[in-house]
């Protein structure tokens, strides 16, 4: 719908009282224009007033879709937050280092950050084992050199989770250096060893290396293969992602372990004069884990790093599975890189793997390309730069291949990287490449088998998490409302920093703009913008009752529409979801406000996820405030009374009733209709037929909810507050036991730990997915006094 244009034709002679057309593509939506010199009272004016806006406000005269204008004031306001965010982190670290002193307590504290939020949580095996996968009988080797053996092997990571691949032995016993090759995750052990012709013989830097005298071990990466998952096309690594991200996981995390694992492995060889020296080397997807591996684990002596090291501002547009929550907030990669200091460090400037993950699947889009030789130079550049403030020589090596885009794996890398592991050490020259000797029957399956232990660990974890949170939330006080209302606020600023993420720009002043664009009999409704700040501006409609008296002040609700909803869904048409419930709200005599939230255009929006994960930010960064503004502006009405401003929110409305009455104190109440549920299982689970994982809704995941805050958790960051349910029977969201258990919790708070009876409920209707509107409006008569 981009660039569709919203026409709309105030053609209304003076006096008169017409129609406003507003077309958007084949939809057409029926207003009120009021002409010049139409005299129709308003609170605070007399009847012979000419009004076409509301009193206080200036008029609206934005022309087009007020959606689509909102979608795109933000995504400018994300570019421009972006390099404000990369300003602000450049002079943190800047600080750090211009003491002429190596900051060791922030290293320290930095690598912790850095594991957090690349989930690398759990605790390896304590014992770990690399086995040399054979038959009972048969010759353990699968394939030889001139050189060397091959052999399938697996070792363990966690109790119930193996990393799998090839380890080259050569036959001699001259290097001590054990170096891990990390091909990209399209890219086959076995082609980087050189046993399939699919990677050329210059950038087998597996067997260069093993032929060199290294003995050398090749993890299997989850590869990005496109595989249907139900109602949606995912690759393996967005299928992986989905779930763990939920959970405070993530699949780089868990591909990182899998080679500190190894490392464990090699560490627990010989004894102090026969262990074995350990690097690490990898291109594209390898290249990126060689990185953080190595940033996280100071046994990893030497580290080389091809096709991924530059500036990680674009993350947002590479496959979703490179999406780490914050990580421009805290890092770069020179940054990352200083966490390694001072062992030596290779960046190799290579082609990088060239890959696109197509639109339409149901997946999130991205692509892959080589980053440029200038934007890598300017990124070691930087990390060279911190060093310097410290008095500090360079621990990177910068190599160039070719143009920049040359052939990854150069003999002037391996070079490199061979004498910084082992000074006794070169590169051999080019050998007959190794040759089978039997079939590797454990080849095969060898990725399924991967990915299927991963999600077993992931629903393992998932069954596990609200014991987690219970431990999370074990510093709430429930032992009276005043202690409750004390020790709730930390959680309520971890909500907001940790998980929503707070953007740190003050609200400008709303310069309220109006128009009337609705006359019915018993209310007049208006457009109203607002700004917010630094261009993104708050958009919806004011439904205003006709009977309101001098001097009286009314409550207001707040009505939210859903997914690709628009404000004048909750007004007029019948919609089947939301049954014109703003408007029979203002027949009832209450104000109204129904907001336009920017959870629509498909991509468009889901962009603005992905744009603000990196920034440590959620599309709720940009509406909570807008919805801040908007109490605000309600509050100064002179009709409005500012202590009754509820909310009422359907489906991506219930989830914001779920997200901002915790963070806007001016909602008094909330109701979440069609949406409420064990929110952690419907995300992470990949056994439920209710689950996003098999959706198109790839911004959905939220990072680490499942150790933090589900539903039920949300709800207590409302409490004391009035808070009610709207559930159908047949709502496809989830069963009903879904939603009955984990409103039990919330249940509980209120009225057995902190004797709130009669301040939350939960309405049963034989219905779908839509407003049922009987208990939730006697709700709103009863707590809104009215």
């Amino acid at each position: 719908m981009r660039g569709q244009k919203l026409q709309r034709e105030h053609m209304c002679p003076a006096g008169k009282v017409g129609i406003v057309r507003t077309v958007l593509g084949g939809l057409v939506i029926l207003g009120i224009a009021v002409g010049a010199g139409a005299a129709l009272a308003e609170p605070g004016r007399g009847a012979g007033d000419v009004v076409t806006s509301l009193q206080g406000t200036a008029p609206l005269t934005m022309e087009g879709d007020p959606a689509s204008q909102m979608i795109d004031a933000i995504d400018q306001f994300l570019d421009r937050e972006t390099a404000r965010t990369v300003a602000r982190r450049n002079q943190v670290w800047k600080e750090q280092f211009k003491s002429g002193q190596w900051p060791e307590e922030w290293i320290t504290s930095r690598r912790a950050r850095l594991a957090k939020i690349l989930g690398v949580r759990d605790p390896r095996v304590a014992s770990p084992r690399l086995s040399i996968l054979a038959l009972a009988g048969r010759d353990p080797v699968l394939a030889s050199g001139p050189t060397y053996d091959i052999y399938a092997v697996r070792w363990n990571v966690f109790s119930d989770v193996t990393g799998e691949g090839l380890l080259l032995v050569p036959r001699s016993n001259g290097s001590r250096a054990a170096v891990i090759a990390i091909p990209d995750a399209d890219v086959s052990p076995e082609a980087l060893a050189g046993l399939s012709p699919d990677v050329a013989p210059e950038s087998q830097f597996a067997r260069r290396l093993v032929e060199s005298g290294c003995t050398v071990l090749v993890p299997q990466l989850i590869p990005r293969e496109i595989a249907k998952r139900r109602n949606v096309s995912l690759t393996h690594r967005e299928y992986l992602y989905r779930p763990a991200y939920e959970l405070g996981r993530h699949i780089i995390g868990y591909e990182v372990q899998k080679i500190l694992a190894a490392v464990d492995c090699f560490a627990a060889q010989g004894d102090t004069a026969t262990k074995p020296t350990v690097g690490v080397i990898g291109w594209g997807e390898g290249g990126m884990l060689a990185l953080y591996a190595s940033a996280l684990d100071d046994r990893i002596r030497v580290a080389a790093v091809s096709g991924f090291y530059g500036p990680r501002e674009a993350t947002w547009s590479e496959p979703v599975d490179r999406n780490v929550f914050s990580l421009l907030k805290d890092f770069g990669c020179a940054e990352i890189s200083l966490l390694m200091y001072p062992r030596p460090l290779i960046v190799e400037a290579a082609r990088g793997p060239e890959i696109t993950v197509p639109k339409g699947l149901g997946g999130a889009p991205g692509s892959l390309s080589t980053p440029q030789l200038e934007a890598v130079q300017s990124e070691v550049a930087r990390a060279d730069n911190s060093l310097k403030l410290a008095h500090l020589s360079s621990h990177l090596t910068l190599v160039t291949s070719g143009d920049g885009r040359g052939p990854y794996g150069s003999e002037a890398c391996l070079k490199t990287f061979l004498h910084m592991l082992d000074p006794n050490s070169d590169v051999s020259a080019v050998a007959q490449g190794p040759q089978w000797r039997r079939e590797n029957p454990w080849q095969s399956d060898r990725v399924q088998r991967q990915i299927e232990e991963l999600d077993r660990h992931i629903q393992t974890f998932l069954e596990q998490s609200s014991d987690v949170r219970r431990q999370f939330w074990s510093r709430l006080d429930t032992s009276s409302l005043a202690r409750f209302t004390e020790t709730v606020e930390w959680y309520r600023e971890y909500f907001y920093e940790e998980v929503i993420g707070r953007i740190d720009i003050p609200l400008g002043d709303p310069h309220p703009r109006s128009r009337r664009v609705y006359d019915e009999p018993k209310w007049t409704g208006y457009e109203v913008v607002l700004d917010v700040f630094d261009g993104v501006f708050a958009y919806g409609i004011l439904l205003v009752p006709k009977d309101i008296r001098p001097g009286e002040r009314r409550p207001v609700v707040v009505c939210q529409h859903g997914l690709e909803g628009r404000p004048q869904d909750t007004i007029q048409g019948d919609h089947r979801a939301y049954h014109n419930f703003a408007a029979r709200l203002a027949e009832q005599g209450f104000i109204v406000f129904a907001p336009q939230n920017p959870y629509i255009f498909g991509d468009r929006f889901r962009t603005l996820q992905r744009k603000a994960n990196p920034l440590g930010k959620t599309l709720f960064s940009i509406i909570v405030p807008q919805h801040q503004q908007i109490v605000n502006w309600l509050s100064t009405l002179d009709f409005v009374d500012p202590a009754r401003i509820a909310f009422y929110g359907l489906s991506y409305g219930g989830k914001t009733a779920m997200r901002v009455p915790p963070l806007v104190p001016q909602y008094c109440l909330s109701i979440c209709s069609a949406d409420f549920n064990d929110w952690v299982w419907k995300n992470a689970s990949t056994r439920s037929q209710y689950s996003y994982v098999f959706t198109g809704e790839y911004e959905i995941f939220e990072f680490d909810l499942g150790e933090t805050f589900n539903y039920a958790e949300m709800a207590t960051l409302i409490a004391p507050r009035p808070f009610m349910v709207e559930r159908g029977h047949f709502d496809g969201v989830a069963p009903d036991e879904r939603v009955a258990y984990e409103y039990a919790k919330v249940r509980f708070l209120y009225e057995a730990l902190l004797g709130l009876t009669d301040k939350t409920e939960i309405e049963w209707f034989v219905g779908p997915h839509t407003i049922h509107g009987v208990g939730t409006f006697q709700f709103l008569h009863r707590y809104l006094g009215f």
